[in-house]
């Protein structure tokens, strides 16, 4: 007789631990009010779970801590260097591979390249460090997400897909000669760690071709989305998910990736394309400010954890299990009546803040307020995606709100267990008994750029 499990449990077990940072409710109101009310600020050590990202914040494995031990660290031509070479160019088929210190290293070099003023960069949606670099480059990042991206209720498989009916359209009105880049974010990470659908893909790849627009793909959580892809795309259903992460490759001109997600590396990343001409100009920029090219700002042990950590990641079970955690949070937060973006996401859950605090005025930051009382609350931070990270400054020293409110809980990989979680739903559920007497915010002092890593704010009287 053979047994059917209903269950998933970690493919790991835990060898090496590290004590959580406990604190009282009267400790948090001094640290939240010293660091003006934004979380980035709080020392690690002062926070008990920490959602703030995924990005650099995973457990890394025995086989990634042992090719560290073992790493080459010579300045050039390091044998782990080429480790790290072989293995994405295996994943991705591109020739041209550059190490990078993180993504978003990745991101400035490619639009140093590319961009320019009057040109535009194109994506299902930019993230706050993409949209920041092509705007420093000069060019204007516009996002073309689809509908129901932005209807946080609907169940539909795919809301990371780009709308490529505005895409098109846009290509007409503007010319396709103005605009250098096209970048499709898989997962969609700043509408809910959405799915991208290799049909959706594929039509992207078509428009592109046809009007000679570069396309990238910004990979940094490429087999989670590879996953999905198998789990809601019935002709993909039964292939490996390491064929469906080539044939997502094979469809782009190049990628960049934040290693520090999907390799579950500490830091680092690359660029990668087909393009010699680009990676010819990529690599004296990388050289002039990031590093030599072999190693492009990183050690030779990070090289390989990266390495290490880019086949790991592919292993079904742990992608089964990655998927299934996330969407364990999701569900207790519904059952708490915490509106969440629907479908749960890969990476981690994303709260409708301005439907869970409708009493807070948009320009008094919902997102960042219900972030402050989650620290508040039970110790726990995580990051506000709103009007802090994404509105537009009108020049008079005032934010215009975005287009959404939203709180992520990012999870870590292979960091916490299913009581942290609990946890975490139980805080919320305190939360909600009391949402109607948290309080607004205001801005004390803030940059135009990247806003929300070091703004300075402070409660409503």
């Amino acid at each position: 007789m053979k047994y059917k499990w209903r269950n998933i449990i970690e493919p790991f077990k835990i060898k090496t631990v590290e004590p959580l940072g406990f604190t009282t409710y009267e400790e948090r109101e001094k640290i939240l009010k010293e660091a003006f009310y934004n979380l980035f600020n709080i020392r690690a050590e002062h926070v008990l779970i920490d959602l703030l990202t995924d990005s650099g914040t995973s457990a890394m494995s025995v086989a990634q801590w042992s090719a560290i031990m073992s790493a080459d660290e010579s300045y050039a031509g390091a044998r782990s260097y080429y480790h790290f070479e072989s293995t994405i160019k295996e994943i991705t088929g591109y020739e041209e591979i550059i190490p990078v210190h993180q993504g978003r290293a990745a991101e400035r070099i490619l639009f140093s390249v590319i961009g320019g003023k009057g040109k535009y960069s194109v994506s299902n949606s930019h993230f706050d460090t993409t949209r920041a670099n092509a705007e420093a480059s000069g060019m204007v990042a516009v996002d073309f997400p689809v509908k129901e991206a932005m209807d946080f209720e609907t169940e539909a498989p795919f809301k990371g897909n780009m709308d490529t009916y505005e895409f098109e359209k846009f290509i007409k009105e503007r010319g396709a000669e103005n605009i250098s880049i096209c970048i499709i974010t898989a997962t969609n990470n700043t509408l809910g760690g959405q799915p991208v659908s290799m049909k959706n893909l594929k039509e992207v790849s078509r428009l592109c071709k046809t009007y000679k627009i570069p396309l990238f793909i910004d990979c940094a959580r490429f087999a989670e989305n590879a996953y999905f892809i198998r789990l809601r795309e019935e002709e993909y259903s039964k292939k490996p998910v390491k064929e469906i992460v080539k044939q997502m490759f094979s469809l782009a001109d190049g990628a960049m990736m934040s290693a520090k997600k999907d390799a579950f590396a500490n830091i680092g990343g690359f660029l990668a394309m087909k393009n010699d001409g680009w990676a010819q100009t990529a690599r004296q920029n990388l050289i002039l400010t990031e590093g030599f090219r072999t190693y492009g700002g990183l050690a030779g042990r990070d090289l390989d954890a990266i390495a290490v950590g880019l086949k790991e990641v592919m292993d079904e079970r742990y992608l089964e299990y990655r998927i299934k955690s996330t969407e364990y949070l999701g569900r207790g937060l519904k059952n708490a009546r915490i509106p969440i973006v629907n479908p749960p996401g890969g990476h981690g859950i994303y709260v409708n803040a301005r439907k869970f605090l409708p009493h807070i005025n948009e320009n008094n930051f919902p997102a960042q307020s219900l972030v402050c009382e989650l620290y508040l609350a039970g110790g726990i931070r995580a990051v506000e995606i709103g009007m802090l990270m994404f509105g537009k400054w009108d020049g008079k020293g005032n934010i215009l709100p975005g287009e959404m409110e939203l709180v992520r809980l990012a999870i870590p990989r292979r960091v916490y267990t299913q009581s942290h979680v609990d946890y975490v739903i139980e805080v919320f559920s305190e939360i909600e008994k009391n949402r109607g007497n948290i309080k607004g915010l205001e801005v004390i002092e803030a940059p135009p750029v990247l806003t929300h890593f070091t703004a300075k704010l402070k409660p409503l009287d």
